[in-house]
């Protein structure tokens, strides 16, 4: 039985996917139209309903790919370099200049949060789990990580981490949105850094 035609649909459903995952980031849910999305991905408007059942479902779906795709950068970062240096290395590559200026490759948290609670169950369901990820990676980096009350400071961290993105992003003082930044940067170190 040849699975040729199975194996290109679900490579255009990635592909689609991976798509809807960055224009979210760049665009915003509501800045993601089907015809917008579909040209961008190479492909016609019409070949959309062949992989998704709604828009949503296909929100759903980039939400949850974009999230992964950003826990895994941020692990990868963290695991490439000593146990000791690991949170140090992610607050600083979260809270980068180039994290701020490109949006559709970085944490779709940021890049969607205040949008989100305006989203479908499924879309909010998406967001939450990457969320929960994202607050696991930062409390893998600390150095007392499975004591009590590392959940919640890793949780505190990964809020301001977001909260500071999206803030320097928001405004349009390129001399404060580096000073958001930094401020986030210093209040976050590690006491040895």
């Amino acid at each position: 039985m040849n699975k040729t035609p199975s194996r290109t649909k679900q490579a255009t459903h990635e592909r689609i996917v991976a798509t809807a995952a960055r224009v979210i980031r760049r665009s915003g849910y509501d800045g993601t139209s089907v015809a917008a999305l579909m040209k961008e991905a190479g492909l016609t408007h019409g070949g959309f309903y062949a992989h998704f059942t709604s828009r949503d479902a296909m929100l759903a779906e980039a939400a949850g790919h974009a999230g992964a795709e950003s826990v895994a950068v941020y692990s990868r970062i963290a695991g490439a370099v000593p146990a000791n240096q690991s949170l140090e290395i992610l607050l600083r590559a979260y809270l980068s200049k180039e994290h701020l200026d490109n949006p559709e490759c970085g944490c779709p948290i940021a890049a969607l949060g205040s949008e989100t609670s305006r989203q479908s169950p499924a879309v909010r369901r998406a967001f939450t789990l990457r969320f929960k990820e994202m607050i696991d990676v930062v409390s893998r980096q600390s150095q007392d990580w499975g004591k009590p009350g590392t959940h919640d400071r890793a949780l505190a961290t990964a809020a301001t981490m977001v909260g500071a993105m999206v803030l320097a992003r928001a405004v349009e003082d390129e001399a404060l949105a580096e000073s958001i930044l930094n401020a986030a940067k210093s209040q976050l170190m590690p006491p040895s850094s």
